[in-house]
């Protein structure tokens, strides 16, 4: 399994599912990342064998040309590198978790391995070109798993020529612990936000609808847990100043990075997601798993994960107006937000369980292995095994 970072967030937290999963069932799992990070020791703690190995990642930096012209510079030496790598494990299977890794789609291809690449993110906001130079390295998988109808459809639309080897198996997230509990109201009403520091995740406009709350007389404060992404400390920075103004002095709370997630929710009484785009949306789903309410950007991610006044509540992006009012109208009606959380914790748990993402993910990957699972069966540097769904299409 090939990942690009060693942080805790979206896509290494699944990363760390899917890991679970498959050595529950038996599988040994090498994990290669190019970085040191949290993510190391939780692998580990899972039985994985862990490598760090330098290979470059493509970031959405790299569509410029200067940015693709390193890129094409440093591809040849990688590309061996991470060839040897996979002769030397000698997989049944090589996982690349997310396209930003195309080196490792050709390695495995090279080295005569099925390749499954997982994508987490597919967004329809991005312009074509951008979407269509994201996918084209999925031309190379056997087999490409997507987190959502949302990815499904924007992956289909940008490569086409992939949609026969699409595998649909919606995101399992880990639910808190200990059962939640309400939280009991003191002082102001907590707003929550969990995730990337950066423009897409926009933070900003929760800012500015706390502003909008308390300009208003109401009591509200506003926790950020995140860390800025690669190039968006200038963004943070900006959102540090903001929170200085008179309207919000001393009403945010910038955490960084938290985890475990349920600490920072069971201390507020929402969670607000104001992403500009999402995929799926895991923050949402452990908001829901944490029986509080939620409020929510109305892109396409979402739209999978809360059902509009039944599990949550959603909102226009980038409306800090619309967003304060859903949140007024849950400090107004606190039957509201009970039922809100009720039933968006009891969906959560029916949609995005842990056993039902196991079994979907170890189906997909047994259906590529070769039929002889024994380390003989890998023919590195020989032909290429023809996997299983070659021989027994699947829709």
């Amino acid at each position: 399994m090939a990942t690009p970072s060693a942080d805790l967030y979206g896509a290494d937290l699944q990363l760390l599912e899917s890991v679970a999963a498959l050595r529950e069932r038996g599988w040994r799992v090498v994990v290669v990342t190019p970085s040191r990070g949290p993510l190391l020791e939780r692998l580990t703690a899972l039985g994985a064998e862990v490598e760090q190995v330098p290979f470059p990642v493509l970031r959405r930096a790299s569509m410029s040309l200067g940015g693709a012209a390193s890129l094409a510079a440093r591809s040849p030496e990688a590309l061996a590198l991470l060839r040897r790598v996979v002769r030397r494990v000698g997989p049944q299977v090589v996982y690349v978790n997310t396209v930003t890794l195309p080196w490792w789609l050709l390695a495995g291809r090279a080295a005569g391995v099925p390749v499954v690449c997982h994508v987490h993110e597919a967004e329809a906001r991005d312009r074509a070109l951008v979407r269509r130079a994201l996918a084209a390295p999925l031309a190379l998988a056997d087999v490409t798993i997507v987190n959502s109808r949302t990815t499904l459809e924007v992956t289909s639309t940008a490569a086409p020529y992939v949609r026969r080897r699409l595998r649909l198996v919606r995101n399992g997230v880990r639910g808190p612990a200990v059962a939640p509990s309400p939280r009991a109201r003191s002082g102001a009403f907590r707003l929550l936000v969990v995730g990337r520091v950066s423009p897409r995740k926009a933070p900003d406009v929760a800012l500015e609808a706390a502003a909008l709350l308390r300009t208003a007389g109401l009591p509200v404060r506003l926790e950020l847990c995140g860390t800025p992404g690669p190039g968006h400390e200038g963004f943070a920075h900006e959102l540090r100043r903001r929170a200085d103004r008179p309207d919000l002095e001393g009403a945010v709370t910038f955490t960084g990075y938290e985890s475990p997630i349920w600490p920072a929710l069971e201390r507020s009484d929402v969670l607000v997601a104001p992403s500009l785009g999402e995929s799926f949306g895991n923050a949402v789903v452990e908001g829901q798993l944490a029986e509080r309410p939620v409020v929510a950007s109305a892109v396409p991610g979402h739209l999978e994960t809360v059902d509009p006044g039944v599990t949550g509540l959603l909102v226009p992006a980038q409306d800090p107006e619309a967003l304060a009012d859903a949140v007024a109208r849950l400090m107004e009606d606190g039957d509201l937000g009970r039922r809100l959380a009720l039933a968006g914790r009891s969906t959560a748990e029916a949609r995005f369980g842990l056993r039902r993402y196991g079994d979907e993910l170890a189906a997909v990957l047994e259906d590529l292995a070769p039929e002889d699972r024994s380390p003989a069966a890998v023919r590195p540097g020989g032909r290429r095994p023809r996997p299983r769904h070659a021989r027994r299409p699947r829709r």
